[in-house]
């Protein structure tokens, strides 16, 4: 246990006060509900209107950000970083107010601010310092390490999701009505894994470094076994600005450990091969010859199209897409689509949203909504690449944390090319959002502290 002398009164032998060791959990425990919000989000839903154990857990950590700031007056953001990750809530409020119907649209407005302004400012204010982002981090590599263990269990058994008339789709807890649940996660622990196996944080034990990159290239074979195109894309754009960004030696070097990790598992062992080059090769031919789900997928593209020319500046209203869709729709669109297995019986799964969180954003709360959002995320992804060169220009010890912050802003600005919000995952994307804004938008000695 520290102590600090203090000055003896004349007379009086010396004293001291007892003072908690720094570092400890005494002094991290507001990290617990962010972990939490991370593990939880696997387990089923146990309350009505899609609220979880999850976003339990993230109101849990804002509600602590609220009693800290308001009765220990510890921490408040900057003006950059309120400006930044409040500005979404502008648009949100807007598109709220314009919507033909408040009333249905308020339980979108709070989801939109907890999930894009809360919660990341929640992150933000109660990371102290890198040690316990690099916390946080962990608690993403083992959330991904475990789904994608049951992803794999799934396809080997042949108990996971309907695909190709198999039950071979890995889909972890998530079930097949959120089939891009376990990609979801599995991505997000492999890029944390990669960045501490390419920058180990200083002090760190000898075993880290190897052991991320074997989790890093261990994830490869779930998030191939989810057969979720847009995720695949993703998480290799996301790669590939990570390893930019350490340099062009160990770059060339980690892509060849990844490519020949690839000619393994599915050249040698055959792990989905036959599968995974079909739903590979699909990737070139939606201009071509697009299968169903991409079919509907630019209908859907194209209806979200339409609602915005006829409300350009606020859009249609938050959750106004479903009730807009048949109005702006081709014929093509489809009711649905087909889910199963995983335990859970054959049910159609009706399409309610674009898949494109930008069109969704466009759809329903127009340019205002779309230039706040974008505009908030453009200045955290440009902020965190920013500080990531800085620091390997000046050793920082801190560049871990840099590499899983621009991997996984990167990740989530590209994959909602392919996808939205909704499912339990949702929450995780706050999370996100806050460990990037919090590399991008903290102090520099915030930021470096190890």
């Amino acid at each position: 246990m520290a102590a600090t002398l203090t000055a003896p009164a004349p007379g009086a032998p010396a004293r001291t006060v007892p003072r908690p060791a720094p570092g400890g959990w005494r002094s991290r425990w507001p990290l617990i509900p962010l972990i939490a919000t991370v593990l939880l989000p696997a387990l089923p839903y146990a309350l009505g209107g899609g609220v979880g154990p999850a976003d339990i857990a993230s109101g849990i950590a804002v509600l602590v950000c609220a009693g800290r700031l308001l009765y220990l007056r510890q921490r408040p953001l900057s003006g950059v970083a309120a400006l930044v990750l409040g500005l979404p809530a502008v648009g949100f409020a807007v598109a709220a107010v314009t919507a033909a119907d408040p009333g249905a649209a308020l339980p979108g407005l709070v989801r939109y601010l907890q999930v894009f302004v809360l919660v990341p400012a929640a992150v933000c204010l109660l990371l102290k310092d890198a040690h316990g982002f690099r916390i946080v981090a962990g608690a993403l590599v083992l959330l991904g390490l475990v789904q994608g263990v049951v992803g794999v269990d799934q396809y080997v058994t042949g108990t996971g999701a309907s695909y190709m008339g198999e039950e071979v789709r890995a889909v972890g807890t998530f079930g097949p009505s959120d089939i891009m649940g376990m990609a979801t996660v599995v991505a997000y622990g492999l890029l944390a894994a990669a960045a501490f196996a390419l920058r180990t944080p200083r002090g760190a034990p000898a075993w880290l470094r190897p052991c991320a990159a074997v989790v890093a290239v261990g994830l490869v074979v779930p998030l191939a076994l989810s057969f979720s195109r847009g995720v695949w894309i993703a998480t290799a754009a996301a790669l590939l600005v990570a390893l930019c960004l350490t340099g062009r030696r160990q770059a060339l070097t980690s892509l060849a450990v990844l490519a020949a990790t690839g000619v393994v598992l599915v050249g040698g062992f055959g792990i989905g091969s036959e599968m995974i080059a079909e739903r590979a090769a699909s990737v070139t031919q939606v201009t071509r010859a697009p299968d169903r789900s991409v079919s509907d997928r630019y209908a859907m593209w194209s209806a979200a199209g339409s609602m915005w020319r006829e409300r350009p500046a606020a859009g249609v209203g938050i959750k106004g897409f479903p009730a807009h869709r048949d109005a702006h729709a081709s014929v093509g669109l489809s009711s649905g689509s087909d889910t199963a297995g995983a335990g859970q019986e054959f049910r159609r799964q009706a399409l309610l949203s674009p898949h494109n969180m930008y069109l969704l954003i466009l759809s329903e709360q127009g340019l205002i909504g779309l230039t706040a959002v974008v505009g908030s995320w453009a200045a955290i992804l440009a902020g965190a690449v920013r500080r990531l060169v800085r620091a390997r220009s000046r050793r920082h010890t801190a560049v871990d944390c840099g590499l899983v912050a621009v991997a996984v802003m990167t990740w989530q600005s590209v994959n909602f090319l392919y996808s939205d919000i909704g499912g339990p995952t949702t929450v995780l994307s706050g999370v996100v959002l806050g460990l990037a804004a919090w590399w991008a938008l903290a102090e520099p000695e915030k930021a470096g502290t190890a």
